[in-house]
């Protein structure tokens, strides 16, 4: 189990840099998500700094346990906006149909999230 959660925290940690670095060079890519009265480029690199520091943390075995809580509660506050997308008649990202599959995904990097602070 030990090497299993080790390998989830590599692979969610280096995508949640990847996402987190996607934010500061196409910040446009994700204003879809962002609700209109938000300041969207603000709220985009305020997303993409928390997703890059989670995903360092969660490379270190010091930190893992910590940045567990925050990859949850980050992926928590991202599911409403998931939700959101899907109602909308063109969601931000693509089709309906990766919107549908987006929503599920959040649960499965919520439960990934747990597994990490369980066993770290």
């Amino acid at each position: 189990m030990e090497t299993f959660i080790l390998v989830i925290r590599i692979i969610f940690g280096l995508f949640l840099i990847y996402a987190g670095v996607m934010h500061f060079i196409k910040p446009k890519f994700f204003n879809g998500f962002i609700p209109k009265p938000l300041p969207k480029l603000t709220v985009n690199y305020i997303a993409g700094f928390l997703e890059m520091a989670i995903g360092i943390g969660l490379l270190f075995n010091q930190t893992a346990k910590n940045s567990a809580i925050g990859f949850f509660i980050l992926m928590l506050i991202f599911l409403p906006l998931h939700i959101w997308d899907l109602t909308k008649e063109k969601p931000a990202i693509g089709s309906k149909k990766l919107a549908i599959i987006r929503l599920p995904l959040q649960f499965v990097l919520l439960y990934a999230a747990y597994l990490i602070y369980l066993h770290s």
